[in-house]
């Protein structure tokens, strides 16, 4: 939405996921002047160009990714704006984007570097940037910045992270050459409208991944998944792991892979995990945490200091809720360390208004001895709306959980 709103023309995307963060972002795109149809739940037609300056703030609501890519957009606009979101949000760092973006010369500000974000107009340069840590987020938001900036603006980072970015801008025409972890946008190349079908999700994918591997007597593909290897650190650890797992690539989409998964009941050892893989799979830990208890021996995670800055502290958040449950689990600063398998008992666990945390506790629940409830669940539709029915679909017995 964000990329269809800067190309000169009309761009037809399938495959939308009408979920809670892109509702957001699509409700923000509007406000700034973006007329954007909706043909059905997965279609849309974007007529992109110009942007306007919005009559009021931008809620993002729980959109971290949304508030950051548009931070970087809109730094390079004629106009004022400022980005808000929830409270949620609100304690979410900004200052990874605001500091590269100061750097650009642009005018953004927000108390102790959190939203709501200021943006005022100001004129950008480009810049070479060396980012401190691997972040796609915070490279997007520089490269787009980049589009209206005067000069080129090179990034580079220390190791890989997803590049949706670079490919979608590549795909729209953009002037950008990309080698290993360096990134160099030269501006002054209109972006050309796509007409494209979004890939499946893997971050919600990973979901029924997990579940297939943990679960008794499961067998089960899923089709038509983005197999873009900057994402799908899980695997490989799933795979080390020894997990029945089956990948089968079926063709390209806007320059993304696709392919089919499928999956069959495993038994799973430990494994160690750090480094560069963990931006590889920085959204799946909550529910890895779950295949790792299911797992014999000792798993070890490092190097995952980002967890505790995401919607939640998601190390702390998903030790507390699986100990409720029965597990034994070693927080560290940076990851976690754990021994399995280890045996879970049904409980009442919150899901702590973050999608990821409500749906791997349900995960957690299918192989728990007796019931669990999963509290504030409604979250899972910030990413995945239908995750309860697409469970009970495949033989869980998910019950009175309609908000899921």
């Amino acid at each position: 939405m964000l990329l269809g709103a800067l190309a000169a023309g009309v761009s037809q995307v399938r495959g939308w996921l009408a979920a809670g963060d892109t509702e957001a972002t699509l409700a923000a795109t509007r406000r700034l002047g973006v007329p954007i149809e909706r043909h059905d739940t997965h279609t849309l037609t974007i007529h992109g160009g110009t942007l306007h300056a919005p009559t009021e703030p931008l809620n993002f609501v729980n959109a971290g990714t949304g508030i950051r890519l548009a931070a970087g957009i809109l730094a390079g606009q004629p106009f004022r704006s400022v980005l808000d979101g929830t409270e949620q949000l609100r304690r979410r760092p900004m200052r990874r984007i605001i500091a590269p973006l100061h750097l650009m010369g642009a005018n953004i500000s927000g108390s102790q570097d959190r939203a709501p974000l200021t943006i005022e107009p100001a004129a950008l340069r480009g810049i070479r940037y060396e980012l401190p840590e691997a972040s796609a987020q915070v490279k997007s938001a520089v490269l787009l910045a980049g589009l209206f900036a005067q000069g080129v603006t090179e990034v580079i980072q220390p190791g890989p992270a997803r590049d949706h970015t670079e490919r979608m801008l590549l795909a729209m025409g953009a002037n950008l050459v990309v080698e290993g972890n360096h990134a160099r946008l030269t501006p002054g190349q209109p972006l050309q409208p796509v007409a494209m079908t979004v890939p499946g999700d893997f971050s919600s994918a990973a979901f029924l991944i997990v579940a297939g591997l943990v679960t008794p007597d499961s067998d089960l593909t899923i089709t038509g998944v983005n197999l873009n290897d900057t994402r799908t650190g899980l695997l490989d650890v799933l795979l080390e792991m020894g997990a029945k797992l089956t990948v089968t690539p079926t063709g390209l989409e806007a320059g993304e892979p696709v392919g089919d998964i499928r999956v069959q009941t495993s038994d799973l050892k430990g494994v160690t995990v750090g480094g560069g893989l963990v931006v590889r799979m920085i959204d799946e830990f909550p529910v890895f945490m779950v295949a790792a208890l299911c797992a014999s021996g000792t798993t070890l995670v490092q190097d995952a200091k980002e967890l505790r800055v995401k919607e939640t502290d998601r190390i702390a958040v998903m030790a507390g809720e699986l100990r409720k449950m029965g597990a034994v689990i070693e927080e560290r600063d940076d990851g976690f360390r754990l021994v399995g398998p280890q045996t879970l008992t049904g409980a009442a666990v919150e899901g702590h208004d973050d999608h990821r945390v409500a749906m791997s506790m349900t995960v957690a629940g299918l192989i728990a001895a007796g019931e669990s409830v999963v509290h504030d669940a409604k979250c899972a539709g910030d990413s995945f709306p239908g995750f309860a029915p697409t469970m009970a679909a495949l033989g869980a017995a998910v019950t009175q959980q309609p908000q899921l």
